[in-house]
């Protein structure tokens, strides 16, 4: 059985570092999709609500870039 986070199960995940970025869905909500920051694989964060699928396939992606480009930052500073 796959993760669920409040009743949204996690579909699509993509891994920065240690930071996970999620997608989760659950049809029985007024916005049914989520993107959400993660770490550990159980500690859902920061969560992008949205109405379609769509929306969370454009923002995911988004999500993990723009870590990406932290983590980046974050190393040349040391």
């Amino acid at each position: 059985m796959g993760r669920i986070n409040i009743g949204y199960t996690i579909t699509d995940s993509i891994s920065i570092g240690k930071v996970e970025f999620v997608i989760g869905h659950n049809p029985k909500m007024s916005s049914p999709y989520v993107t959400w920051a993660c770490k550990g694989g159980t500690d859902y964060y920061w969560g992008h609500y949205m109405s379609n699928r769509r929306d969370a396939e454009k923002d995911l992606p988004e999500r993990a870039q723009r870590e990406m480009r932290l983590q980046e930052e974050e190393t040349h500073l040391f």
